[in-house]
């Protein structure tokens, strides 16, 4: 497994939950955003972040395990969102699958996803 590092950056205010710099080496593995859908395309928790979320992450959990990777491989995570109002829920998920060092991260809200009941998408890149 590829041993991550997180330096301190000196002059940039603390990250809240993210990390700044994440650097490591090995093989590069992009995920596409995931949502909340199940193995049969059918969404889980319309309405609910929380739930949609926790479908999310385990959504990317399987794609990250295909390449013999982990969350402990994860160096960048980026959230869309249709309310910004949603983290709150979704960095309760975040945390049980990612409890330690987190990896850097991007949250923007946009005006939609593909979807009217898609509520989040989430993106990772890992290093392998």
């Amino acid at each position: 497994m590829t041993e991550l590092e997180y330096p301190q950056v000196q002059g940039v205010a603390p990250g809240n939950g993210y990390s700044h710099v994440v650097t490591g080496t090995g093989q590069w593995v992009a995920v596409s955003g995931q949502v909340a859908l199940d193995p049969d395309g059918a969404f889980v928790g319309i309405g609910d972040p929380g739930a949609q979320a926790e479908q999310v992450f385990a959504n990317l959990e399987r794609c990250l395990a295909a390449v013999g990777a982990t969350f402990a491989n994860v160096v960048k995570l980026t959230f869309f969102v249709t309310d910004i109002g949603y983290l709150p829920a979704i960095r309760v998920v975040r945390d049980k699958y990612l409890p330690g060092t987190k990896p850097a991260s991007t949250a923007v809200q946009v005006a939609a996803l593909f979807s009217p009941d898609a509520l989040l998408e989430i993106e990772a890149y890992a290093i392998v």
